[in-house]
């Protein structure tokens, strides 16, 4: 793979893990629409719309390109440094839960890892979906598989609590349920398709519970983000109904959606295992 010749600065960021000066990059107040991407390899890592002024100094955005971006932990143990996923060159670090966006992250890249490419062309057009069906290791194990999907986050939702933890959403006091959120490109798969995973991957007849996992944090739901996804899941259920499903998942509106600890990102994925309660049964 051919790489471009760096200069001494972009050295020291890019490949000694340095850090430029706040206020002094290149990209740090640009608007332009396009994609940000890797200095030393070319691989693409932002869209421009998912650029946002955190007023920190450098560029900051709450979105990656799925499977652009690799974290690890910083050399100080503390942090979480994030890489391009291609080349392995040092980009900033990712912060959460700061409430700035939606989102509730902020990608802090130094300019000097990055270059730009403006472009006209709108982002390829993607969707949405929320679903919680059990402990969100094993519903993300399936969904990551399934063709057309994009990335996927576990978190909490449907709760009181801002910013809640593990911890806090374990004690059954917020209200939240372990969810997945799922990006899609809607012209591979539908969102039929993906409630139709769902309900297959995980037991709906189950009350707050799911297998050994027992708790209101367990609960089967879907987490619509709009009138169209609603009409599908409720559908969905009538048709497991009529099957003799006695199916409690339930429908409700989409709220904030807390990305969960970095941990448990793509558990199964990092450890080789595989889920103890989400095994695939037709029902469809």
């Amino acid at each position: 793979m051919k790489y471009k010749t760096l200069t001494p600065e972009e050295k020291r960021v890019i490949i000694d893990k340095g850090t430029e000066r706040p206020f002094s990059g290149k990209y740090y107040l640009t608007k332009e629409k396009g994609v940000y991407q890797c200095k030393q390899c070319g691989a693409d890592l932002f869209r421009s719309d998912a650029k946002f002024d955190s007023g920190t100094g450098w560029p900051s955005f709450d979105d990656a390109i799925p499977g652009a971006v690799r974290q690890e932990t910083d050399r100080d143990g503390m942090r979480i440094e994030i890489l391009c996923a291609n080349c392995g060159g040092h980009l900033g670090h990712v912060f959460y839960n700061e409430g700035f966006t939606s989102k509730n992250a902020r990608y802090c890249v130094n300019s000097v890892s990055l270059s730009f490419e403006p472009s006209d062309k709108p982002a390829t057009a993607t969707e949405k979906a929320v679903f919680a069906g059990g402990c969100f290791w094993g519903v993300e194990y399936h969904f990551k598989k399934m063709k057309g999907v994009l990335s996927t986050t576990v978190g909490y939702t449907g709760g009181k609590t801002a910013h809640p933890t593990y911890e806090q959403v374990c004690s059954g006091r917020t209200g939240h349920a372990e969810a997945i959120e799922v990006e899609f490109d809607p012209s591979v798969v539908s969102y039929e398709e993906l409630a139709k995973l769902f309900f297959e991957i995980h037991d709906p007849t189950q009350v707050d519970r799911q297998g050994p996992d027992v708790g209101e944090q367990y609960r089967s739901a879907v987490f619509y983000q709009n009138d169209q996804q609603k009409k599908i899941a409720e559908a969905l259920i009538e048709q497991l109904k009529k099957r003799g499903y006695d199916v409690v998942t339930s429908v409700e509106k989409g709220g904030e959606f807390w990305p969960a600890e970095l941990y448990h990102q793509d558990y199964y994925e990092k450890t080789g295992h595989k889920p103890y309660c989400h095994i695939y049964q037709k029902r469809f």
